[in-house]
């Protein structure tokens, strides 16, 4: 079976009763309790401030030290940058340097080759020189020698004269003789004449050439036998008696004209 619900019953069974306006609270009654909400509150306050002063002052420090970090690293930047140019400067000197004792070492192994070149020029000239006097002192003396050769030469060709001009003026007479020059020095020309028993006028003749002491016939016409010649030359060379080899010479040109 279902209960039957009874708002009035329900409501004045469980509200209170009412009580007097007049009656005194249960809040009342209580005791009074001092929380200390002001001091509190100001505790707060005082804190709130040094807070927003600490914030405030953190701020400030950090911009500043933002601001001093930003100058250093401009000043660092700028001092990278001037070390930068003066590194590039330095190298640019460096380089240079590089240059000027690569073209010094050149200019010295030049100098110095120069220098080897000079000295092999100098030590070949002392020897060429050295060759010279050597050569000059051989020739000095062949000179000395042969001044005293042709000095004896002379002498003795002087002492030959007084005898070989009167036997020569009668060789040319005897043998019908004619001595010319040929425009050559030491060289003689001998013309005969009377050689031919036809025509009288006829020539024959030979050049004797005397630059050395060993005489040598250097032309004859007529030609003659080379080896008669020769043996008439080795006579006069042994003898120095001119007379002789005239009429020898005279006797081979007149065979030759027969």
């Amino acid at each position: 079976m279902g209960t039957i619900f009874e708002p009035t019953l329900s409501t004045s069974g469980l509200r209170p009763s009412l009580l007097p306006v007049d009656a005194p609270s249960m809040a009342d009654s209580l005791p009074s309790v001092n929380f200390g909400f002001d001091d509190l509150r100001d505790r707060m306050a005082r804190f709130t401030e040094r807070f927003d002063n600490f914030i405030a002052n953190g701020r400030k420090r950090v911009l500043e030290e933002r601001n001093h970090f930003r100058v250093n690293v401009a000043e660092l930047q700028e001092e990278q940058r001037v070390k930068t140019k003066e590194i590039e400067t330095l190298g640019q000197k460096s380089s240079t340097h590089a240059q000027a004792i690569e073209r010094e070492a050149a200019e010295t192994a030049e100098m110095h080759a120069a220098i080897a070149s000079i000295t092999q020029q100098r030590n070949t000239r002392a020897q060429h020189r050295d060759r010279m006097k050597s050569e000059i002192a051989a020739t000095r003396k062949q000179i000395a020698q042969r001044l005293t050769a042709q000095q004896e030469h002379a002498k003795a060709l002087d002492a030959q004269a007084r005898f070989n001009i009167p036997e020569l003026e009668f060789w040319q007479t005897y043998l019908c003789l004619r001595i010319e020059g040929t425009g050559t020095a030491d060289r003689l020309k001998f013309v005969f004449t009377h050689v031919d028993e036809q025509k009288w006028e006829r020539e024959a003749w030979f050049e004797l050439d005397t630059e050395k002491r060993e005489y040598r016939v250097a032309c004859v016409r007529p030609k003659v036998d080379s080896e008669d010649v020769e043996r008439c030359v080795e006579r006069l060379n042994e003898s120095r008696d001119l007379g002789p080899f005239l009429k020898g010479m005279r006797g081979l040109l007149s065979a030759a004209l027969k």
